[in-house]
């Protein structure tokens, strides 16, 4: 009988034009042969043009989806994108905290690429001070590393300079 291929969990936004969230993420994890199961952290407004709006979801909606899933299966990995409030992070982290779960890879989601504020200040603060810290592997662009080390990051070594600061965080 053959094995069944690992489960990953992926926590996002959901992006109705599929170029970003959770639409994206499971097409990606089903490429790497994996099976992808998925909470929604947020709907969206958008087109592959811009981000017109942004409705997170009822945290408690997101922790009951989040316990379902890991009644049903073993989950190999977690990739967190987009989570749009602070209350929404808070949930996460909480989850996280509780399952335990390996291989937690953190996209800190800030705006999108039309420029689109997609996590409020609350929120990033929450990411920052509790979310970070869970995560295995960090995949911050350049203005999310600077976002969140407070650094300019134009060239490598300041890119190795908040590469470092992430890591005192807790990454």
């Amino acid at each position: 009988m053959a094995e069944a291929p690992p489960t990953v969990l992926t926590v996002a936004g959901f992006d109705p034009s599929s170029g970003a969230g959770i639409t994206a993420d499971i097409k990606t994890i089903a490429m790497h042969g994996c099976y992808g199961v998925a909470a929604i952290t947020a709907m969206t407004v958008q087109s592959t043009l811009a981000v017109r709006r942004t409705v997170p979801i009822d945290p408690k909606l997101l922790r009951d989806t989040l316990d379902e899933l890991l009644r049903v299966g073993k989950v190999s990995a977690v990739h967190i994108g987009m989570l749009g409030n602070g209350g929404v992070v808070s949930e996460v982290a909480g989850f996280l905290e509780r399952t335990q779960l390996p291989n937690v890879v953190l996209d800190p989601v800030l705006r999108s690429s039309s420029g689109a504020e997609l996590l409020d200040p609350g929120g990033l603060e929450f990411l920052t001070r509790s979310l970070l810290p869970l995560a295995d592997v960090l995949t911050p662009n350049v203005d999310e590393a600077a976002c969140l080390t407070g650094l300019e990051v134009g060239n490598p070594d300041q890119m190795k300079l908040a590469a470092g600061r992430l890591h005192e965080m807790g990454s």
